[in-house]
């Protein structure tokens, strides 16, 4: 939508004294154009503008730097400069405050976004009780001493617990076999050749291999009591 200026030179004239610093046309054509002038029209415009001497112009080469008229604007004294300066030491500080308060506020925001309102947190409380009435259920069965493992369930665990244990026993043997070949004859220390191959026995790790063979064993024991 074009501005409610009388002509082109109006608008021209009111954009170079609102920008007020050195502009060639291109410059004005650029940012005019926005308001649908044209660039010859523009270039008019500026050279009518100098001519009335309400712009000032000066030539570099074969191009025109325009200039607004210096003498239409107020310059301001040292104690002006003074107080503006004060005045501009006073708003940044007062926008760090604001973005400080800002960044106060937001992280406030993500706080409370994060907080599980009245009706979560009812949801949530009727979850866990109801989780842990099924456990107090659970407990008092295990307390009564009721199994809730499937008697198939359970012997196809022990089964696969046995295979396991087995296998572990024969590759055991078959390890301790083929050690005992490698180093019968050994000069060095077989503990600094285990080290330096990288070996671990089960023991080096914390495990017992007669402890767990032993599970089955008390688990076949009648319980007392």
């Amino acid at each position: 939508m074009a501005p409610k200026q009388d002509s082109t030179e109006g608008v021209v004239l009111n954009f170079v004294n609102e920008q007020n610093r050195p502009l060639n046309s291109q410059n004005v054509a650029d940012a005019l154009q926005k308001f649908g002038l044209k660039k010859t029209a523009i270039q008019k415009a500026l050279d009518a503008l100098c001519d009335s001497g309400q712009i000032s112009f000066k030539e570099y080469g074969k191009q025109k730097i325009y200039l607004a008229r210096q003498d239409q604007f107020k310059i301001p004294n040292s104690e002006e400069v003074d107080q503006m300066k004060k005045k501009n030491a006073r708003l940044q500080k007062d926008l760090e405050d604001q973005k400080r308060a800002m960044s106060e506020i937001e992280a406030e925001s993500k706080a409370l976004q994060s907080t599980l309102t009245l009706e979560q947190m009812c949801a949530k409380e009727a979850k866990l009780k109801n989780e842990v009435n099924q456990m107090e259920v659970k407990l008092a069965k295990l307390r009564e001493g009721t199994s809730l493992v499937k008697p198939e369930d359970r012997k196809k665990a022990e089964e696969t617990y046995v295979e396991k244990i087995n296998q572990w026993r024969r590759r055991k043997r078959i390890f301790k076999d083929l050690w005992d070949a490698i180093t019968e004859n050994m000069p060095r220390d077989t503990k600094e050749f285990k080290e330096e191959l990288g070996l671990e026995y089960d023991e080096d790790v914390g495990v017992s291999f007669q402890s767990l063979s032993e599970l089955l064993t008390q688990r076949k024991k009648p319980r007392r009591g």
